[in-house]
């Protein structure tokens, strides 16, 4: 059911059969899909304001698929919270670009998006013409991971939108002086069930699982092979200033040893930058159209 004039719900099967959710953006198909991977507990809304953007840019609407997990926006909850996994969800990625009809197209991660692509690269690498990799990269800092799970685990439930809205920024606030309050308010809202009073997260608790279960005293595993994956394919590797989890080290080493790859740094923001706020727009449309191109 179309729910705004710019997209409509897309619903389609995993191979398990859990019932699950894109939005999906009508273009011209003479350009790349661009096909949109959120965050942990983050959903579809993320992309939103950065497909109006984008088309804004160029005069021109890409074809846009912005996918919701397993256990996250309007897709159904797993009753398994083990198979809320990285290799399950690139799955459900495939599943839902076949059912959308969807061949091959550009990638956009963020955090778990960008893990999400580092599988595919792996598994399905024919799909992928171009990646951005936003705040995440093969090596994870732990101390960012640290700091997410903690916020997860202690984060106060909002009775209002004004609640929500303070909660976030004590916590991030910090990592994102660049933030306009229309830029907060946005961020919040997408994080919440719409219109749920008081407001409930989308998604899964059992999510929080995953996290949790990270031994933090042991080292993370490097996807550097997976990485290597994307060598065949351009890359915009974005990462902001205030960043705990992509450290500036890492993005440097993703430089060396990627052949075409372009690096961005965002000033006042931290782990992960909002693709729809300053330059990043036009950066993000400039590095599409000469993914167009090739």
């Amino acid at each position: 059911m179309t729910q705004d004039a710019a997209w409509r719900s897309f619903f389609f099967t995993a191979s398990d059969g859990l019932r699950l959710h894109a939005r999906l953006y009508p273009g011209d198909g003479a350009l790349l899909p661009l096909i949109c991977l959120p965050g942990l507990t983050r959903n579809a809304r993320d992309f939103h304001a950065l497909a109006l953007a984008l088309a804004g840019e160029t005069g021109r609407a890409r074809p846009i698929v912005a996918f919701d997990y397993r256990g996250r926006g309007l897709s159904a909850w797993d009753k398994d919270w083990r198979r809320y996994d990285v290799l399950v969800e690139a799955e459900d990625v495939v599943a839902g670009l076949v059912a959308a009809g969807i061949e091959h197209g550009a990638f956009v991660g963020t955090s778990r998006g960008g893990l999400i692509i580092h599988a595919l690269a792996a598994l399905r690498p024919g799909l992928m013409k171009a990646a951005i990799l936003n705040d995440i990269g093969p090596r994870i800092d732990g101390a960012g991971l640290a700091q997410i799970r903690a916020y997860l685990e202690r984060a106060p439930r909002p009775k209002t939108r004004a609640d929500a809205l303070a909660i976030q920024r004590a916590a991030a606030g910090a990592s994102f002086e660049a933030l306009s309050e229309r830029d907060w308010e946005r961020m919040v809202d997408a994080l919440y069930v719409e219109d749920s009073m008081p407001p409930v997260p989308a998604y899964d608790p059992a999510l929080l699982k995953t996290v949790t279960g990270v031994d933090l005293n042991r080292p993370l595993p490097e996807l550097w092979r997976q990485f290597a994956g994307l060598g065949a394919i351009p890359v915009l590797a974005i990462r902001g200033a205030n960043s705990t989890l992509l450290s500036a080290a890492t993005l440097a080493e993703m430089a060396q040893r990627h052949p075409d790859i372009e690096t961005l740094t965002v000033a006042g923001q931290g782990h992960a930058p909002l693709l729809e706020t300053g330059d990043l727009p036009r950066r993000i449309a400039a590095f599409l159209a000469k993914a167009d191109r090739r």
